[in-house]
């Protein structure tokens, strides 16, 4: 966060530049002899030293430009936050398995991965979030903490940019994340709970079952957002073959009545996207229902660059009357 501190210093530089530019202009004309005629006279070449003494008097215009933008103390600040109320504990459940492979998004107008598109989604996401700690928990065949409830924002999504598919196994435990998700928020206490669990698939692994760990959602008073992601039916992959890497459809099974049941027992709400802009505005509705009034107080730490400026201006114009002075002094 850039400023001046003193801006109206700044209204220097409009009588100080036009004035000198002016002699400056004047002064590269160079001096001229009356003389009847020219004729006869063999034109002069200049020397460096005549080319260089036009242009020292430029040194006296950004040498003063530097002292009065120093007057002005330009500073640079960095936001801080001061959070006096809990807000919301997020937890963000998002599915690792083989299938997030599927190439039926699109992202700045190229084929992406499930994953890479929720990634973009999700981090947006993030960064609209204002005083609310937020956890990551990612799942395949099974289901671990990769993040517990922070808000240092700028690593979760530091974190979120380096998820990997297949990092927790090809299959799908849907229970398992849900009851890692739960055991996390255990960890602080907040009057309110979410889960955001995104999944392009089917449960078909973990300990707990899908029923047993919403139930527990239900009794502790935890709200599940379920995203059912990718297209209906067969997806693309792209694979390695005899012949090179090739594209092949492969049908993806998601279980869209699991879902919206764990959405429903909770009191969340079940969502389906099938490309990004999708994907976007259901994380934006569920941005605006999960707000929670936070009393935060922010202010601007500053750090002043005026030294700087300073510094550079006194040596530039320092430079410009030593050789103003000396090897190009001006002899009226």
């Amino acid at each position: 966060m850039f400023r001046f501190a003193s801006p109206y210093f700044l209204g220097l530089l409009i009588f100080i530049i036009p004035v000198l530019f002016f002699r400056f202009r004047l002064g590269t004309r160079g001096g001229r002899i009356r003389v009847p005629s020219l004729d006869g006279l063999e034109p002069v070449s200049r020397s460096a030293g005549v080319v260089i003494a036009q242009w020292v008097p430029l040194l006296k215009i950004i040498g003063l430009v530097l002292l009065t933008i120093a007057l002005a103390r330009p500073q640079w600040g960095d936001k801080k936050m001061n959070i006096t109320t809990e807000g919301v504990n997020i937890i963000l459940a998002l599915d690792l398995s083989e299938s997030m492979r599927a190439l039926d998004f699109k992202r700045d107008n190229k084929i992406v991965t499930r994953l890479e598109a929720v990634k973009g989604v999700v981090q947006d996401f993030i960064m609209k979030r204002e005083g609310d700690r937020i956890g990551m928990v990612v799942f395949g065949s099974n289901a671990y903490t990769q993040l517990p409830l922070t808000r240092d924002y700028n690593t979760i999504s530091f974190i979120l940019g380096r998820l990997k598919i297949g990092a927790a196994g090809p299959r799908t435990a849907i229970g398992d994340a849900i009851g890692i998700s739960l055991k996390r928020l255990e960890d602080i206490q907040s009057t309110s709970n979410i889960i955001i669990l995104l999944t392009d698939g089917k449960s078909n692994s973990g300990e707990l079952s899908w029923q047993d760990a919403v139930k527990i959602a239900a009794q502790r008073g935890v709200k599940v957002y379920t995203i059912a992601v990718g297209t209906k039916g067969e997806a693309p992959f792209l694979v390695d073959s005899l012949f090179g890497k090739r594209y092949v459809y492969q049908k993806v099974d998601v279980d869209l009545e699991a879902l919206k049941s764990i959405a429903d027992q909770t009191g969340g709400s079940f969502f389906q996207a099938s490309e990004t802009k999708a994907l976007e505005r259901i994380y934006e509705m569920i941005n605006q229902l999960e707000k929670t009034r936070v009393d935060v107080e922010k202010w601007v730490e500053y750090k002043e660059y005026y030294p700087r400026f300073l510094a550079a201006g006194l040596l530039v114009y320092l430079f410009y009357l030593v050789l103003n002075n000396t090897r190009f002094i001006r002899i009226p």
